[in-house]
């Protein structure tokens, strides 16, 4: 006979922190760790089964309508917008549920026309965008109520080079100018690294770090060394200093090692005397690797 098995899962496990006005912070973890899960407590969509969370003097899910007057949200894989109405007709629509006043309405309309470049795409119907063109129409959407808190969750996702710098900027700007505390979402650590100054780790339903951007670096003391040579290295490079990792293609390379068992100084004296430098960069352990290690530790129950 054929039973069925049921396990308990908890998507969050004592998640605590707190945020004051006007700071942006980057929410990160691997996927499934429950970082949507936490946006949708915190913006009222979902009820926790236990635990306390206010934002700004109110409890998300109890006060829904005047909760959502404060609040902005954008979901990277998620429309606000009216997939066969023009985009001027959406952010018209939510101009009316939202209850925004016609002179505050056409003043934030300006200003966001005028700093996403929206203005050629007003009277284009939303499923004829361009993923770029519907983000920048997304973030227009959540802010033309003028909120308090803005969360983005994953707003770069798939987005093109140029389109990503400009969003990043526009994120910057309205945090700076406007005092919109931003909680951000993402797994581009290039998004982190530019707008983050504090950074929360989640993983497994537990908050594992909260804290600087440097703080996920410690313990990580890797540098990555990259040279260009006069001449061109042999293949004993890599054996005649203690590297973590040696690429050498024809006169550049690239090396990595431990800090605190080798100096930057002495790995450049070492290439200097031997084939020369040109050239030559160190830096930390790029963070993007620095986050991966972090996750398979996470995966392993390491961390925590």
């Amino acid at each position: 006979a054929l039973r069925r098995q049921t396990r308990v899962v908890e998507a969050l496990k004592g998640v605590s922190f707190s945020l004051e006005s006007g700071e942006l912070v980057g929410y990160i973890g691997p996927n499934g760790a429950g970082k949507s899960t936490t946006v949708k407590i915190l913006s009222g969509i979902l009820t926790p089964d236990g635990g306390q969370c206010q934002v700004m003097d109110r409890t998300p899910w109890k006060s829904r309508v005047a909760h959502v007057a404060n609040i902005g949200v954008v979901f990277g894989q998620k429309t606000q917008l009216w997939w066969d109405l023009p985009v001027g007709d959406s952010l018209r629509l939510l101009r009316d549920i939202y209850r925004v006043p016609e002179a505050r309405y056409k003043r934030m309309l300006d200003e966001l026309v005028g700093r996403l470049d929206l203005e050629s795409l007003m009277d284009v119907p939303v499923r004829q965008l361009s993923l770029g063109q519907r983000m920048r129409c997304e973030l227009a959407g959540s802010l033309i109520h003028e909120p308090k808190l803005l969360f983005l969750d994953e707003p770069t996702i798939g987005l093109d080079a140029v389109t990503k710098l400009n969003v990043r900027d526009f994120i910057r700007e309205i945090n700076r100018d406007k005092g919109v505390t931003v909680i951000l979402t993402t797994h581009d650590m290039d998004d982190i690294e530019a707008l983050c100054s504090r950074v929360l780790l989640i993983g497994d339903g537990r908050l594992l770090l909260d804290g600087p951007l440097d703080a996920l670096r410690q313990g990580q003391d890797e540098r990555v060394l990259t040279a260009e040579l006069e001449r061109a290295a042999d293949q004993t490079l890599g054996e005649r200093l203690p590297l973590l990792d040696c690429q050498a293609q024809g006169h550049r390379v690239v090396l990595r090692f431990q800090q605190e068992t080798l100096s930057a100084a002495q790995v450049i004296d070492y290439l200097n005397r031997n084939y020369g430098v040109k050239d030559v960069t160190v830096e930390h352990l790029p963070i993007e690797q620095v986050i991966a290690r972090l996750y398979g530790r996470i995966g392993h129950g390491e961390v925590g």
